[in-house]
């Protein structure tokens, strides 16, 4: 099972729109083309006719749909919608328009949050913070929920753990150093993301230097008040932790050191707790065991925005387009 291909097959079942507001850059416009030949979405870029003529090159936009924020009918209207969310914070109209106006991330996620688009991939030449910080503000998160997450999704090549090589593991871009409640929440939402894409069930592992009391010390116990509090919240899945890597994801030492743990030996989704752990993890699979990740994949928030790296190919943003739309579908 080629996991990218999974998505986008699921991705057309239902067309979403999605808008990228990147109009400064090129690899934009060729994920467009793709995503709209392909079939996957339905596609918006803002951006003026100046920007487009300039970035777009000899891409074929026939399909996608081209939103220029200064001479928009809805303009006024998310302008509105801008001052309304933000009025406690001394946001007037003067600044709400400018900010929109020069800052089409902005402007993308009061498209989505007013209900005229379904998600936004960005990041492609902007920082994380650029992307995640306009959806926070504007589109926010469920509610419910304590924090906005990330989650990766990994195929390992030739590997018979997890779900046939595959794994999700978070949070490994956002949350810095989680409470054991915001743990709690992103192992949840990190499980329904997994169910939502790749249509398994999810055994979800909270990952530690130690096993079931192996080790004593105050970061441990807060993987363990973690996985009580998810088992709490949500009783219908299958949630374990403390749990160390290889307990996790082997299924002899898992019987050895967790003989009684639901996921044990199992674990498809791997929860780290800190981003650090999460981040060295990542790229580590990434460099030495080659595995094909696909994200961030924000999770927890009312409507799917998604972030890319700044060195990524336009087949990466096709692909960061096909979550989004799963997403959409699945409302994760």
């Amino acid at each position: 099972m080629d996991i990218l291909e999974l998505i986008k097959a699921k991705a057309r079942r239902e067309r979403k729109t999605i808008v990228l507001p990147e109009s400064m850059d090129p690899r934009t416009y060729k994920a467009a083309e793709n995503a709209v030949k392909d079939n996957i979405a339905d596609i918006i870029i803002i951006g003026t006719p100046e920007e487009i003529a300039a970035n777009k090159g000899d891409t074929d936009l026939a399909g996608v749909r081209i939103v220029d924020p200064h001479t928009y009918p809805k303009t006024q209207a998310y302008e509105d919608l801008f001052v309304e969310l933000r009025a406690h914070k001394g946001l007037t109209h003067e600044g709400a328009r400018k900010i929109m106006l020069s800052d089409y991330i902005f402007f993308g996620c009061l498209m989505v949050k007013a209900g005229d688009a379904d998600g936004l991939v960005s990041g492609a030449c902007h920082s994380t913070a650029d992307t995640l910080r306009p959806c926070l503000q504007i589109i926010k998160t469920r509610p419910g929920v304590r924090v906005a997450s990330t989650g990766f999704i990994f195929q390992v090549p030739d590997c018979e753990y997890g779900e046939g090589g595959i794994f999700m593991c978070s949070d490994c871009v956002l949350e810095q150093n989680p409470t054991a409640e915001k743990l709690a929440d992103i192992a949840i939402a990190t499980a329904e993301s997994f169910r939502a894409v790749i249509g398994r069930e999810p055994k979800v592992a909270l990952l530690s230097h130690s096993t079931h009391g192996s080790a004593k010390h105050a970061d441990v116990d807060k993987v363990v008040e973690a996985t009580r509090l998810a088992k709490e919240k949500r009783p219908d899945l299958l949630i374990d932790g403390e749990l160390q890597f290889d307990a996790a994801v082997v299924p002899e030492v898992g019987r050895m050191k967790a003989p009684d743990s639901p996921v044990a030996g199992q674990a498809n989704v791997l929860i780290f707790p800190d981003v650090d752990a999460g981040n060295i993890c990542y790229k580590l699979m990434q460099r030495l065991a080659g595995a094909t990740p696909i994200g961030p994949m924000c999770q927890g928030l009312s409507r799917p925005v998604n972030d890319l790296s700044r060195g990524c190919a336009w087949e990466e943003i096709v692909g960061t387009i096909a979550l989004t739309v799963l997403q959409a579908q699945e409302g994760v």
